[in-house]
């Protein structure tokens, strides 16, 4: 169920897909290029630098559909194959401060239960709604991806 906590929000989602297709979902340029900001959005491959290693940057820039842009960057902070990436993200390139994400991924029965967490310090309650509602975008791309 999606959700905000005091110092971030929550999303616990259910895919048809097996652990390890959402894990590389979540890992790999190719697929993070296709899902991440949801089906309107383009993340052209010239502008992603994305390896998912401890410890390595990544950056991407969004191209919104009315023509605007955002400069994401981030950290790996872990990475553990098939069940867990922690990940800092900002659209303040030059800030040092950055939120953390977790994704944690665990079998069911048919596929995967995943646990997503996000930092979103001095966010009002209504901006939180928004980040929740645009991850569930996100997702939605990124499980068909998955299941491809």
């Amino acid at each position: 169920m999606p959700g905000t906590t005091v110092d971030g929000i929550a999303i616990e989602r259910d895919f048809k897909a097996a652990p390890s297709r959402v894990f590389a979902t979540w890992t790999s340029a190719e697929s993070f290029a296709q899902w991440f900001g949801g089906a309107q959005v383009n993340v052209p491959a010239e502008t992603l630098t994305y390896d998912a290693v401890e410890g390595t940057e990544w950056r991407a820039v969004m191209e919104l559909p009315d023509g605007n842009t955002i400069h994401w960057v981030g950290d790996f902070v872990n990475v553990e194959p098939y069940s867990h990436v922690a990940l800092t993200i900002t659209d303040v390139p030059d800030s040092p401060v950055r939120s953390l994400i977790t994704v944690d991924l665990k079998e069911i029965e048919g596929g995967t239960r995943m646990h997503f967490t996000q930092e979103t310090p001095g966010f009002s309650q209504e901006q939180k709604e928004a980040t929740v509602a645009g991850w569930q975008g996100f997702l939605d791309v990124l499980e068909q991806i998955a299941l491809a």
